[in-house]
């Protein structure tokens, strides 16, 4: 099956044309790119957290293969669901899902399941599709939808997913966390406690990293994705990490009384 996007007119344009040029706008190229183990990214509305998502996009080195891993806002599926159809449909085109990939995945981790409803309505993880077709036309994926887990198993998947990925050393693979950070609350409510969690990603720690969301009841919906991106990009080697630009919704239109915090942070 090909999955037909869910919020195309509604996140970002579904006219092609006006897609590009968005992109366009968002996407500044670095010069000097980096090679990145993984990168977290938000997956809000184009208008709102694209200027963020865009900085990172135009930051690292395209990747043949891009892993997404996004959360599950709709509660639908499997908790930790693998899609297992052919393509991802977007107004720029469709992006195959990398086949061989996900069946080496689902052999290297049990704690993933085959499983098409998570992914049906799931924004996290289209909204990264057409800035990585903007990257790399030619780009394929592995989108994989999270839902709560433990500790426990957002390492058995970080180091399961490392594992695959040293296997297929041929082609350049990139882990993608998709997240925003604290939702509805005041300006500098969101960026006092969102800063706080992204020092930790920045040490690339994520017990740490969890035991902030936690404690300060931080509403990142992504804080899993975050978690396995951390842990897999530290098990494939040594690892550092940069905040490439934290903004909130506030910073967009200008109203600080209730905001989305966006993070853009690349491990390589």
């Amino acid at each position: 099956m090909k999955r037909e996007p869910a919020v195309a007119g509604y996140f970002y344009s579904d006219n092609p044309r006006e897609l590009k040029f968005h992109l366009s706008t968002l996407i500044k190229f670095r010069e000097n790119k980096i090679k990145a183990k993984g990168i977290i990214v938000p997956h809000a509305g184009y208008m709102y957290s694209g200027w963020v998502a865009g900085k990172v996009y135009g930051s690292i080195i395209p990747p043949d293969t891009a892993i997404i891993i996004g959360t599950n806002h709709t509660g639908l599926g499997e908790r930790i669901s693998l899609f297992p159809g052919e393509a991802f449909i977007t107004p720029l085109g469709e992006t195959s899902v990398d086949k061989e990939l996900s069946e080496d995945l689902i052999k290297a981790v049990p704690l993933l399941s085959r499983d098409v409803m998570a992914h049906l309505h799931e924004h996290s993880i289209e909204v990264q599709v057409p800035f990585l077709q903007y990257i790399n036309p030619k780009v394929k994926i592995v989108p994989i939808c999270l839902s709560k887990l433990s500790l426990e198993e957002v390492k058995e998947l970080g180091k399961g997913m490392a594992e695959v990925i040293k296997r297929h050393s041929d082609k350049y693979i990139l882990i993608i966390g998709s997240s925003d950070f604290s939702h509805y609350v005041p300006h500098e409510v969101a960026k006092k406690k969102d800063l706080m969690a992204i020092k930790e990603i920045l040490k690339l720690s994520e017990e740490d990293f969890l035991k902030v969301i936690y404690e300060e009841r931080i509403s990142a919906c992504g804080y899993i994705p975050i978690a396995v991106t951390i842990n897999a990009c530290k098990n494939l080697g040594e690892a550092k990490a940069e905040l490439i630009e934290y903004q909130t919704s506030g910073d967009i239109i200008k109203d600080y009384s209730s905001v989305v915090g966006y993070g853009g942070i690349v491990i390589y």
